[in-house]
C-alpha cells in the first residue's frame, strides 16, 4: 500500500469547521469537519485511563461533554510490539467517547483558549514508565533491554503506542503515572522520568520534521509528596500538585482518587502558565517565599492565597541544641499553627525546650497528608 502524507504548513486560523482538500492529478481526496487548534498527548497509567462513570459527580460530567463539540479525542488501542512502528495498530476509542482526565484538561484548557482542543490518549493500566522509554532513553540510565512480552516490558508500548504517533504536531504532553514503580526501579525514576521527557521531545521534534518544538511543555500529576517544577533539570514542565486530594474511602483502592476535576483542572493551569505564558497563573500550589524565624514563633510566607485546618499537626519542626542538623538529641514534634493570614502562616515553637533551638521545618512529611490547600 502506498501511503502520502502531507502537512499544512501555512498558518490557518484556529477553529473551523473546515473542508481540506487534497488533489493528485484526477483523484481529489475530501476532509471533511476539520478543526485547527492544538493537540495535546495523555499518557500513563490507570489513573489516566479512569472511567467516567466511576469519578464523582458523572452524571453530570457526561450531560456538560455534549457542550464541547470543539473538544475532541481519540485512544490508541492497547498494543505493543518489539519494534518501532510507523502507525498504531487501531484507535480504541471513537473521537466522540471522551477519555476522562484527558478529557476534563482539555475541556479546561478550552473554557479559557476558546479554541479547539484535540486530545490524544495513549495510556495503559498498571505500567512503569520503562515500557514507555526508548532504548535510547533506558540506555540514558542504565536500564538494558529485557527480553520478553508484555506491556511491562522495556520499550514495548513506546514501539507500539508512542513512535507512530512522533510525526505529528503536538502543543505538549500530559502523564499520570509512577505508581507502577513504587516498588520496580523506584531509585531509577529521578532518571528514567527526565529522560523520557528529554527523548520524547526530540522524538517528537524530529517526527513531526521540525514543527514540534524541541522543548515541547509536558506536565504530569503528583505521584510523590516531594520536589517542584520546573527546576533546573526539567524546564518547561508543569505538575499538578495532588497531596491533597486523598481519598482514602474510594471502592477503587486509595490509589484510585475520584476527584479527578481538581486534578484536571491544576493541570489547565500548569498549561496555561507554561505553556501559553499566562501570567499571574497560581499552579504549583502554596509555595514559600521566605520563613522569619524569632524565640517563639516561624512565620511563613507564600507566593498566593492558603486555606489552614489549624487543628492538624501538618507542620514539624526539627528541636536541636546545637545548628547541626545531626544533633543525636535533636527530634521531630508537631508545631502548633498560632495565627494565619492570606498568605502567611504563623507557628509556635514553644514545643522545642529553652536549650533547643528550631534546625529545620518540614510539612506533610508522612503517606497520607492531611489539607493546607491553595484557592483555586
Amino acid at each position: 500500500m502506498n501511503v502520502i502524507k502531507g502537512s499544512v504548513e501555512d498558518p490557518v486560523e484556529a477553529g473551523g469547521p473546515y473542508n481540506v482538500t487534497a488533489a493528485v492529478q484526477n483523484i481529489i481526496a475530501v476532509l471533511t469537519d476539520v478543526l485547527f487548534g492544538d493537540i495535546w498527548l495523555c499518557g500513563g497509567q490507570s489513573n489516566m485511563l479512569f472511567e467516567v462513570s466511576k469519578i464523582f459527580n458523572a452524571s453530570e460530567e457526561l450531560k456538560r461533554a455534549a457542550h464541547y463539540p470543539h473538544v475532541r479525542t481519540f485512544m490508541a488501542t492497547l498494543a505493543q510490539s518489539k519494534t518501532e512502528q510507523t502507525d498504531l495498530i487501531d484507535v480504541q476509542i471513537p473521537w466522540s467517547v471522551p477519555p476522562l482526565l484527558c478529557w476534563l484538561f482539555g475541556r479546561d484548557l478550552y473554557d479559557k483558549l476558546q479554541y479547539p482542543i484535540g486530545l490524544v490518549e495513549s495510556c495503559w493500566g498498571g505500567t512503569p514508565i520503562e515500557p514507555w522509554c526508548s532504548p535510547r532513553a533506558l540506555q540514558h540510565c542504565g536500564l538494558l533491554q529485557e527480553p520478553g512480552d508484555g506491556p511491562k516490558v522495556n520499550s514495548l508500548l513506546w514501539n507500539a503506542m508512542i513512535h507512530p504517533l512522533l510525526n505529528m504536531t503536538i502543543k505538549g504532553a500530559t502523564w499520570y503515572q509512577g505508581e507502577a514503580n513504587t516498588n520496580y526501579h523506584q531509585k531509577k525514576y529521578n532518571c528514567s522520568f527526565p529522560a523520557m521527557i528529554d527523548d520524547w521531545r526530540m522524538a517528537f521534534h524530529q517526527g513531526s520534521g521540525g514543527q514540534t518544538a524541541l522543548d515541547f511543555p509536558f506536565g504530569f500529576v503528583q505521584t510523590a509528596d516531594t520536589g517542584f517544577v520546573p527546576n533546573p533539570r526539567m524546564q518547561k514542565t508543569f505538575m499538578a500538585v495532588a497531596m491533597d486530594l486523598p481519598d482514602e474511602k474510594s471502592p477503587y483502592g486509595s490509589i484510585h482518587p475520584r476527584d479527578k476535576q481538581d486534578v484536571a483542572f491544576r493541570l489547565s493551569l500548569g498549561a496555561r502558565a507554561v505553556a501559553h505564558g499566562e501570567q499571574d497563573v497560581a499552579f504549583r500550589g502554596p509555595f514559600p517565599s521566605q520563613i522569619l524565624s524569632t524565640p517563639k514563633y516561624l512565620k511563613i510566607t507564600y507566593d498566593q492565597k492558603v486555606s489552614v485546618t489549624p487543628s492538624e499537626n501538618i507542620f514539624e519542626i526539627y528541636c536541636s541544641e546545637s545548628e547541626s542538623s545531626w544533633d543525636p538529641k535533636a527530634h521531630w514534634v508537631p508545631a502548633p499553627i498560632m495565627q494565619w493570614g492570606l498568605t502567611t502562616v504563623q507557628l509556635s515553637t514553644s514545643v522545642c525546650s529553652p536549650t533547643e533551638q528550631v534546625a529545620a521545618l518540614r510539612y506533610a512529611w508522612r503517606n497520607w497528608p492531611s489539607k493546607v490547600i491553595n484557592e483555586l
